[in-house]
């Protein structure tokens, strides 16, 4: 190095001491941006986590997407930029392991749930899933049973009753599990079926029932990295986290069953 480049090298790092110390320079930090995709049901729990992982890791911002599972699988396979996946069952995230569309070393099962009947507060007239059939309950609201997880589990416990096809003729199909709680809320549904996490988020309705672990498939939601993640280290991160006894403390108060791997 020449003189004269030896002493302006000098000269910045003399420059760049005194804008520290006046605090007039700032040291440029960088951000890692990730949007997880999950389960509608998921969006109060994961809303609460995520804002104790930006606290631990302020770098990192993380955005969420909520919606019907089916409708964020169809998302993802068309090239939305995703980072993290959460479904409410294992058929979404299997669609997509069977497209190469996950980092398959990634998939964990992470909470569980089950299966409830809700009625508007104060509805006298329906006590069981066979109760379903009495003439005075006229609107039965449950998630779409091809798009909507909660949807396909409704219409496992109905069909276990033996009462889904005489019933079809009540049900309106709602977009999501949180619609199905909206319907039965403002009493536009005499009844419906979501998740027992939905439930407690509402004093408008009331669970009358809980599905028999035998009258559908697990309510399993299982989370993975997506293959095509513009950052799929902070993605890594992320998931780690949610895997985490912090978060499943998290997940445990808001009515999940978390696991522990």
């Amino acid at each position: 190095m020449s003189r004269s480049s030896f002493l302006r090298a000098i000269l910045l790092i003399a420059v760049l001491c005194a804008a520290l110390l006046d605090g007039g320079f700032t040291v440029p930090v960088s951000k890692s941006d990730i949007t997880v995709s999950a389960a509608v049901s998921l969006k109060d729990t994961l809303e609460a986590i995520a804002r104790l992982y930006h606290d631990a890791n302020p770098d990192t911002v993380v955005h969420l997407n909520p919606g019907a599972s089916g409708t964020l699988q169809r998302q993802i396979e068309q090239g939305a930029p995703v980072d993290v996946f959460i479904s409410a069952s294992p058929a979404e995230m299997d669609g997509l392991e069977s497209r190469h569309l996950i980092l398959s070393d990634t998939r964990r099962d992470l909470v569980k749930n089950s299966v409830v009947l809700i009625v508007p507060k104060g509805q006298p007239s329906v006590h069981s899933f066979r109760d379903l059939t009495d003439p005075r309950v006229k609107v039965i609201a449950i998630g779409d049973p091809q798009s909507v997880p909660a949807g396909a589990y409704a219409k496992q416990v109905l069909s276990h009753f033996g009462v889904y096809d005489t019933l079809k003729p009540k049900f309106v199909f709602a977009k999501d599990v949180r619609q199905v709680l909206t319907y039965v809320e403002t009493g536009n549904a005499d009844a419906g079926i979501v998740y027992s996490t939905d439930a407690r988020t509402s004093q408008r309705v009331s669970v009358v029932a809980t599905a028999p672990e035998d009258s559908h498939s697990p309510v399993v939601y299982p989370v993975a990295v997506i293959a095509g993640s513009g950052n799929p280290e902070a993605a890594k991160a992320f998931v780690q986290f949610l895997l985490s006894s912090k978060s499943a403390q998290v997940f445990e108060q808001y009515g999940f069953v978390a696991g522990r791997q």
